[in-house]
């Protein structure tokens, strides 16, 4: 389909069937992901995951090895501290060649440099050119670089998202507000469970002479994932 500027990178393991969304809740998504026309249904009763994670989490407070606080605790910290992890490392690719070329030649070991430790056996870090504008799904659940972006969204999770994202990426973009020129191709990639995605972002013009933590301010999450492109004006 490389013809309609649009490619799809399917890349599913059969590992893939064991990382699904164990256990989080809508609660548990970060604010400000509603957007208009990417629609959040409940599907249905709870998945096989989400029971055995809250019955495992049950069990352990009964036995007193945890408590209810403790859990909600390590969510709101998980929460503070991963999602600006990502943003930390696109923005030493940016400031730093030979950290771009490592992440990109593998991703896990180069932010095992900045001491962050992956939960997927593979990271592959895509980076957006004036040609090509890279777009990260899961298909089949909701595979996502936690430890990077912290917890998926709940459009990312969405049968919405997650199917009309393959067939009309374009049209999904739009709905984020990114319209792109039509001779940019959008490259599409699946996610599993050994393998994540991170995108590395075009530097937007006027950010000459910016550090690494004011760069790190414009690298949202929807931008590492794709659905937006970072902005220079802060």
């Amino acid at each position: 389909m490389s013809g309609t500027k649009f490619d799809f990178y399917a890349r599913k393991q059969s590992a893939h069937a064991h990382d699904h969304d164990h256990g989080h809740s809508p609660g548990s998504d970060h604010a400000g992901d509603a957007h208009t026309a990417i629609e959040v249904p409940r599907e249905g009763p709870p998945s096989e995951f989400e029971i055995m994670s809250r019955a495992m989490q049950e069990i352990l407070e009964a036995k007193g090895v945890i408590t209810a606080d403790q859990v909600r605790s390590r969510m709101e910290q998980f929460e503070e501290d991963l999602p600006y992890r990502g943003s930390r490392v696109v923005a030493r690719a940016w400031l730093d060649p030979e950290f771009k070329q490592r992440l990109l030649e593998d991703g896990k070991a180069a932010c095992a440099e900045m001491g962050i430790d992956l939960e997927a056996d593979r990271l592959i870090a895509v980076e957006n050119t004036p040609a090509v504008h890279n777009l990260i799904v899961c298909t089949l659940c909701s595979c996502y670089p936690r430890s990077l972006l912290g917890m998926p969204p709940s459009w990312y999770k969405s049968r919405n998202y997650r199917s009309r994202v393959v067939f009309e990426p374009r049209a999904v973009l739009r709905e984020f507000g990114t319209v792109l020129p039509d001779r940019v191709t959008v490259r599409v990639h699946d996610s599993n469970a050994d393998m994540r995605y991170l995108v590395i972002p075009l530097r937007p013009a006027g950010t000459e002479g910016w550090d690494e933590e004011r760069l790190a301010e414009i690298l949202t999450r929807d931008t590492l994932v794709g659905v937006t492109t970072p902005s220079g004006r802060r």
